[in-house]
C-alpha cells in the first residue's frame, strides 16, 4: 500500500485554507462562457455562482453562519477565530492550535471550550510537517508546541502555557463551577472522583501505547484466533498478532470503564462528556481510521459494537453532539495526517478487509467517491448524529429521528435522502463558489508545471506551501471548478442529474484536447487534498470529491 500512499497523501496547506475560509467577494477576468442551454448559471463568473448559492436556502444559512461566526457569535467550527458565547467583554485567552485541524491535543482543548463554553481568541498555526511556523509564534513559544495558551492577566503582563492537559487543567479552574461554567473534573472533596480520574488517564495512555505498537510497528507472528474472536472478527484468517490481542484487551478495558457509569460518559456526575472523555476521544477517533485502513478492523462494524457496546455507545453519544462534529475528520484525512506525526503505519491484521477498507477510505472502491453516491457510507456511517452544521440542516428543512428539524442529540439516519442529499451538494457548491478563483490556482499546482517548491520539504510527503500553480494552466482549471459548482448547487434531483450531465458536456466542449489531462491531474490534486472538517464535514466533503472525479472521468 506504500505506492497508494505515496501517491494521495493528502495535505492540509495553507495555499487551499482559504477554500474554508471565503475571501471578500470579487470579480475575476472572463476565460470562457458556457452557454445557457448547458448550464442555468453563468459559470464564467464567480460571482455569478456565488449569487445562485445565496438562492438557496443552504447558502442563505451559511451566509448568516459566516457573518455570526466573524463576531464570535456562531456555531461550533474549525476555522472560528473568535469565541465568545453570549460574553460581551473582550477575551483575555488566546489559544494557538493548527490550522489544518490534524493536531489531537488541538482538538481535545477545542472540544473543552466548545462544551464549557469559554469565551476566547483562537490563532492558527501551521504544524512542522506542512509548513513553517509564524516568526512571532516562534518568538512567544520557541519550542513551537501546539496548543498553546496566551494568558493576558490583570496587571499588564502575558504567560504563555504549553502542553494540553495543562491549559485544560488551567482552563478548567478559571472558569469554576460557582461562575456557571460546567464541571469538568471530579470535585476536589471527591477522593473516589479523583482516584477513578487518575486510573483512567492511566488507562488512556496504556491504550495509546497497544495503538502505536500494534500500529507504528510491524506485527509479530500471530495465534490461533479461532472460535469466538475469529467469529468476532468476521473474517477468514486465523491468526491474530500480540499487538493487536494486547490492544484489543487494552480495548475491552475501557469498554468496561464506560459500561459502569449509567450514561455514556466516564463519569455519571455530569450529564455533558467531561476532560476525559476529550482525552480519550482525539486518540480513539484516530484508531478507528488507522485501525480499519493499516489493520482491517473495523471497530464500529455491527461485530464489534456487540463486543464493545459502551465504546460505540460512548462514539454514538459525541457524534449527537454539534461541537463534536466541527472538529471530526474523516478516514482519510486521519490516514494520510497520522504518519507526518506518527511515523508510518504498517499494512497487517486481516489482508481481505484491509484491502477492502483502504480502497474505500482512498475513494478507489468506485463507489465512497463515486457518482451516484449511496446514501450512506457503511465504513464511516454518517448519520448517526447531525452530519451537517445544525444552520444547514434547519434551512434544508430536514428532520431528524426523533421528528425535530435540525437538532442535535438525535441521528438522522431515517432522514429524507434527497433533502440530505442536495443539503451536503450545496454547502459543498456554497464552500467553492465563495473562493473559487483561489480554490483554482490552488489546484493548478498539479498541473505538469506546478508544485515546484523553491524552498524544502516538510514531513508530510506532498507539503508545498510554498509551490506556485501552473499558470498557464489556471483559466481551464477555473472554468471546469466553475461547473464543477454550477452541478453541486443544482436545486432537486432532476435538475441535479441534469446539470450533472451539462457539466460533462460542457468540459468536453470547452476544455482544448490538449489541456484536458492536464486539467484533471489538477482536479485530482484539489481531490486529494479536500480535508475533513478544515474544508468541509464528511457529508459534504464526499460530494465535492464525488463530483471532483465525475469530471476527471470526463477529462482524462
Amino acid at each position: 500500500m506504500k505506492a497508494v500512499f505515496l501517491t494521495l497523501l493528502s495535505l492540509k496547506l495553507e495555499g487551499v485554507a482559504s477554500f474554508v475560509s471565503p475571501q471578500p467577494r470579487q470579480s475575476i477576468p472572463h476565460f470562457a462562457k458556457m452557454s445557457m442551454s448547458a448550464t442555468s448559471t453563468d459559470t464564467s463568473s464567480w460571482l455569478g455562482l456565488q449569487a445562485e448559492a445565496a438562492k438557496t436556502a443552504v447558502g442563505a444559512a451559511l451566509n448568516s453562519e459566516q457573518e455570526s461566526r466573524v463576531r464570535g457569535t456562531g456555531a461550533p467550527f474549525v476555522q472560528n477565530k473568535l469565541r465568545l458565547f453570549g460574553s460581551t467583554e473582550r477575551p483575555r485567552l488566546t489559544l494557538y492550535r493548527d490550522h489544518a485541524g490534524w493536531c489531537p491535543y488541538c482538538q481535545k482543548t477545542m472540544l473543552l471550550i466548545e462544551e464549557k463554553q469559554l469565551p476566547i481568541n483562537i490563532e492558527l498555526v501551521p504544524m512542522r510537517s506542512y509548513g513553517d511556523k509564524p516568526e512571532s509564534f516562534l518568538r512567544m513559544v520557541p519550542s513551537g508546541l501546539l496548543p498553546a495558551l496566551l494568558v493576558e492577566k490583570n496587571d499588564g503582563t502575558t504567560q504563555v502555557i504549553t502542553e494540553s492537559q495543562v491549559i485544560m487543567e488551567y482552563l478548567d479552574l478559571l472558569h469554576p463551577v460557582d461562575e456557571g461554567f460546567r464541571q469538568m473534573l471530579p470535585a476536589e472533596n471527591d477522593s473516589g472522583g479523583q482516584a477513578r480520574y487518575k486510573r483512567l488517564a492511566n488507562l488512556e495512555r496504556e491504550l495509546f501505547s497497544w495503538w502505536c505498537t500494534l500500529i507504528f510497528r510491524p506485527e509479530g507472528p500471530g495465534f490461533s484466533s479461532g472460535g469466538m474472536i475469529g467469529k468476532l472478527m468476521g473474517s477468514n484468517d486465523s491468526s491474530m498478532s500480540g499487538a493487536m490481542k494486547g490492544f484489543l484487551d487494552c480495548l475491552s478495558k475501557v469498554d468496561d470503564e464506560l459500561a459502569s457509569t449509567s450514561g455514556p460518559w466516564f463519569f455519571d456526575f455530569a450529564s455533558h462528556p467531561t476532560m476525559i472523555d476529550f482525552v480519550y476521544v482525539s486518540h480513539v477517533e484516530r484508531m478507528l481510521a488507522s485501525c480499519a485502513f493499516w489493520k482491517g478492523l473495523d471497530l464500529r462494524s455491527d461485530n464489534y459494537r456487540r463486543q464493545f457496546p459502551a465504546l460505540n455507545a460512548w462514539l454514538d453519544a459525541f457524534e449527537r453532539r454539534e461541537c463534536y462534529l466541527a472538529f471530526k475528520s474523516d478516514y482519510y484525512t486521519h490516514v494520510m495526517d497520522i504518519p507526518p506525526q506518527y511515523g508510518p503505519g504498517y499494512d497487517g491484521g486481516f489482508k481481505d478487509d484491509r484491502l477492502s477498507y483502504q480502497k474505500s477510505i482512498t475513494g478507489k472502491d468506485s463507489k465512497s467517491w463515486n457518482l451516484p453516491l449511496p446514501f450512506d457510507d457503511p465504513l464511516q456511517p454518517l448519520y448517526r448524529g447531525p452530519p451537517l452544521p445544525l444552520c444547514v440542516l434547519k434551512a434544508a428543512e430536514i428532520i431528524s429521528d426523533n421528528g425535530i428539524v435540525g437538532v442535535e442529540g438525535t441521528s438522522y439516519e431515517k432522514a429524507d435522502r434527497e433533502k440530505m442529499a442536495e443539503a451536503c451538494r450545496q454547502m459543498a457548491g456554497w464552500k467553492l463558489a465563495g473562493n473559487g478563483q483561489n480554490v483554482a490556482k490552488f489546484a493548478s499546482r498539479g498541473g505538469p508545471q506546478g508544485s515546484k517548491n523553491p524552498r524544502k520539504g516538510f514531513g508530510a510527503e506532498l507539503a508545498d506551501p510554498y509551490a506556485a500553480p501552473d499558470e498557464a494552466l489556471v483559466p481551464y482549471v477555473d472554468l471546469a471548478l466553475k461547473m464543477v459548482c454550477s452541478a453541486l448547487l443544482a436545486e432537486g434531483p432532476v435538475a441535479h442529474e441534469t446539470a450533472v450531465e451539462n457539466m460533462k458536456a460542457g468540459l468536453e466542449e470547452q476544455i482544448a484536447r490538449n489541456k484536458a489531462k492536464d486539467v484533471a491531474s489538477a482536479l485530482c490534486y484539489l481531490r486529494d487534498r479536500t480535508g475533513v472538517p478544515r474544508d468541509l464535514p464528511l457529508a459534504a466533503a464526499r460530494q465535492l470529491r464525488a463530483h471532483l472525479n465525475a469530471a476527471i472521468d470526463v477529462l482524462h
